[in-house]
């Protein structure tokens, strides 16, 4: 029964670093947009930190699931 919890956990955390890559690169390409103001590209420069950082975090505790539904 954990395997099939661990295999469950490892595809959401795929999707959730998915859906966390996708967003910083929309936050990297608006902090890099000459024509937004400089607000914006502080603020979007900002939440692609965050966002980098958040895919990192789904992104290891989807390794950390995916070995624990293997072993």
């Amino acid at each position: 029964m954990d395997t099939l919890k661990n295999a469950g956990n490892y595809v959401a955390d795929k999707v959730a670093g998915t859906g966390h890559e996708a967003s910083k690169e929309a936050n990297k390409s608006i902090a890099k947009d000459n024509n937004a103001n400089v607000g914006d590209r502080i603020q979007a420069a900002g939440n692609a930190i965050s966002d980098k950082s958040k895919e990192t975090k789904s992104e290891a505790s989807a390794e950390a699931n995916k070995q624990a539904a293997t072993h």
